[in-house]
């Protein structure tokens, strides 16, 4: 197994249809609970794993997510909302290491929920014209909306799945 991929690389299909879409939800819906239930009441000495050599540690990667779902949440509002605006990158490893990841995890898990129960509720009313509004992000190029559900589902099995790696060792 790949750790640095190990769900593999991010394959978004060349024709997403609404079924996709609606797959992607359901993942979104219960990742916040999943997530929960792995880190819930994890030591210290837990959170301060990794999952390989020069990792984030668990605590890190939880925060991240909620960091990046919080980014993602937003591209996706504005592609559909905006003519094709151009969004800014983020340092992640700038935010990986701000004073506020030193929180324990529940602030992050908490976020997460809300932003992950809005993501679902876009997800659920989406059209097929919406599937193909895209936005500009300002180092990746023209990303559409549909390859944006896709990411948000498996950036969070991404980084579970590093998680658990991480705790098993």
């Amino acid at each position: 197994m790949d750790v640095q991929f190990p769900i593999g690389k991010l394959a978004v299909p060349e024709n997403v249809t609404l079924d996709h879409i609606q797959e992607w939800a359901k993942q979104i819906e219960t990742y916040s609970t999943r997530l929960n239930e792995t880190v819930a009441g994890l030591s210290t000495e837990e959170l301060n794993k990794t999952y390989r050599e020069g990792a984030w540690t668990v605590r890190q990667l939880v925060h991240h997510i909620a960091d990046s779902q919080l980014n993602m949440y937003q591209r996706l509002k504005l592609a559909l909302t905006d003519d094709n605006p151009t969004v800014p990158a983020f340092d992640e490893e700038k935010w990986a290491v701000q004073p506020d990841t030193a929180l324990p995890v529940e602030s992050s898990l908490k976020m997460l929920e809300g932003i992950n129960e809005r993501i679902v509720a876009l997800a659920h009313h989406l059209t097929e014209e919406q599937l193909g509004r895209v936005f500009t992000h300002e180092t990746n190029g023209e990303i559409s909306v549909a390859t944006k559900v896709a990411k948000l589902a498996w950036h969070e099995e991404h980084h579970l799945a590093h998680i658990k790696i991480a705790l098993s060792k």
